[in-house]
């Protein structure tokens, strides 16, 4: 999948013109790649363009006009889109209460170890790259990278597969198979 590059990023003047619109189709785009992981939890799968709205709505929260600056949010979010044969998923560990957070988040310490996805019946190992996980607890939130196999990348982007998201840790364990059309928008990730 093509990476965001600056050409395709906005001025601040120029996103603010069309901003409504596009958030309203991205809000809708992420409707289509989220799921829940269980009852605290929520996975949403990543790709160019969620990467772009994510550039673009830093960039206009945080007043970002710098060159240098722009192009670090441009690197530090292309991190999220997937490459040749990989997904791409960031997942929300949530929990209302903070106490409750705070105590869960040290219950599930070493969570980053223990997502995978099953494509076909076939499990896939999944990559945490969340950095600045601590020993004790582990974060909020997961940035997560899967290296498809090329039966599972073939059986996706036939559209048919039956996919879905897991985790088993000792503190937290579920498993959602994703909708026809989380499927259809992971295999059209896929063909590029």
């Amino acid at each position: 999948m093509k990476k965001v590059e600056r050409g395709e990023v906005l001025d601040l003047g120029a996103y603010e013109e069309i901003r409504e619109a596009f958030r309203r189709r991205i809000i809708e785009e992420k409707r289509n790649r989220r799921i829940a992981l269980g009852s605290n939890m929520t996975v949403l799968f990543e790709n160019h363009d969620t990467a772009l709205y994510q550039i673009q709505e830093m960039l206009r929260t945080e007043r970002i006009t710098r060159e240098d600056a722009v192009l670090h949010e441009i690197e530090t979010y292309n991190e999220l889109v997937p490459g040749p044969r990989e997904l791409s998923a960031t997942i929300f560990v949530e929990y209302p209460e903070k106490e409750e957070r705070d105590r869960m988040l040290v219950a599930l310490a070493g969570l980053e170890d223990r997502f995978y996805v099953e494509v076909g019946g076939e499990r896939q190992t999944v990559r945490n790259d969340t950095k600045g996980v601590l020993g004790d607890r582990t974060t909020a939130v997961h940035y997560t990278r899967v290296l498809l196999t090329e039966a599972a990348e073939t059986a996706l982007r036939g559209g048919k597969a039956v996919v879905s998201f897991g985790v088993d840790h000792p503190a937290y364990a579920a498993q959602a198979t994703l909708p026809p059309r989380a499927v259809e928008e992971l295999a059209r990730d896929l063909a590029g």
